[in-house]
């Protein structure tokens, strides 16, 4: 049997991670700028994460959801106080799209309604209406595609009231930072405005935190920018540094009804274990500060930057979730950065450059990041 061909792959295997450097079996390191795609927040193998997952393993890694699970407990509160929604409730799963696919159910239990705003070039997921309510038509089977959203440019209030006073939305679902539509970023004025729009019309206001939250645009949450509160936060990625995890925050004005929801895996002992040590290094390292920090400092070096190098038309983003627009195709960048610079990206559409690194990214690595660029270019 074989691998189902799904990717593209570089021909590099990675077989080690330490901080935000990863080696391959050759033992060539890497500078690591795309984090698993957003997914090492607090960096590769750090040693306590290490630790809490072994120390786990050792006393009990998976046991039914029909039994009280501590753990669930335990990371309920503690993300609680590091967000600051100490008064919503938490429902564990195992991934982004399931979180979102989740957060639209609960919005139309609630509402009785079926129809969805999302906006244009979102990404929500590829699981049944998470991927209806993504922007792409290529990843939308036929199955999917049954008219449940309509997507919505960004920050035009007007269109998005339009289509929320015909009464008949129970959701709108946004990322306050829209990773793979390239690193744009909602404006506070639409999001309060969108937020009042949905209170007044019955709506559902889901804030979709799986790559632009857990501390990667230097608070919390990227709303949080933003002054809204939203009615559902859905996370993952970040939230348990590897391990599959997600999680909806649904706020106290939505009640649960036994059979609604459910989940085989969600919120195992291993993966609260994982979600656990993730936000004791958040608050122990200062990751939230220190990704605002750097990626401040790395975006006025990348702008320096942009005044030398023609090539590069635009620089966005908050904290360590940046945007880098090329006049060129992203391709060739890349490679040369992988295969000559030693040094790992992520990329939006076809010329956008895009930063996901480790949040524990310091900013002598923002300045080596700058000099591999700058021959990336030349080369």
């Amino acid at each position: 049997m074989k691998l189902f061909d799904v990717y593209p792959l570089y021909d590099i295997n990675i077989v080690k991670g330490k901080g935000c450097k990863v080696w391959d079996e050759n033992g060539q390191e890497y500078l690591d700028l795309y984090g698993g795609h957003a997914v090492i927040s607090i960096g590769h193998c750090h040693p306590h994460y290490v630790e809490k997952m072994a120390e786990q393993l050792n006393n009990l890694g998976f046991y039914s959801n029909s039994v009280i699970n501590k753990l669930q407990v335990n990371v309920a509160e503690k993300m609680g106080k590091a967000c600051g929604y100490e008064d919503y409730q938490l429902f564990l799963i195992n991934s982004g799209a399931e979180a979102n696919e989740n957060a639209l159910k609960l919005a139309s239990f609630k509402t009785g309604r079926t129809r969805v705003l999302s906006l244009e070039k979102a990404f929500h997921g590829r699981t049944s209406l998470a991927v209806e309510a993504t922007n792409n038509p290529k990843i939308i089977a036929p199955i999917n595609a049954n008219g449940h959203v309509t997507y919505l440019p960004i920050n035009d209030l007007a269109a998005w009231e339009a289509e929320l006073a015909k009464g008949d939305v129970c959701a709108c679902i946004i990322e306050c930072i829209q990773g793979v539509g390239g690193i744009r970023i909602v404006t506070e004025e639409f999001a309060k405005r969108l937020q009042a729009a949905c209170k007044k019309y019955g709506t559902v206001l889901i804030c979709d935190e799986i790559q632009c939250g857990y501390g990667r645009s230097g608070k919390f949450f990227a709303h949080q920018w933003l002054d809204i509160r939203p009615d559902i936060i859905t996370v993952a990625k970040g939230i348990a540094n590897g391990f599959p995890m997600g999680g909806v925050l649904i706020s106290p004005d939505f009640v649960p009804e036994y059979g609604q929801l459910g989940t085989t895996f969600g919120g195992n002992h291993l993966a609260c274990a994982a979600a656990t040590a993730v936000l004791d290094v958040m608050e122990n390292e200062n990751l939230v500060e220190n990704a605002r920090e750097v990626g401040e400092y790395l975006m006025e070096k990348l702008n320096e930057l942009k005044q030398t190098e023609p090539h590069i038309v635009d620089v966005r983003g908050r904290g360590l979730m940046i945007g880098i627009e090329l006049d060129i195709p992203h391709k060739d960048v890349r490679r040369r950065l992988i295969f000559n610079e030693h040094c790992f990206t992520g990329c939006s559409g076809t010329n956008i450059l895009r930063l996901l690194p480790p949040l524990c990214m310091t900013k002598a690595m923002a300045d080596e990041f700058i000099e591999k660029l700058k021959k990336a270019f030349k080369e």
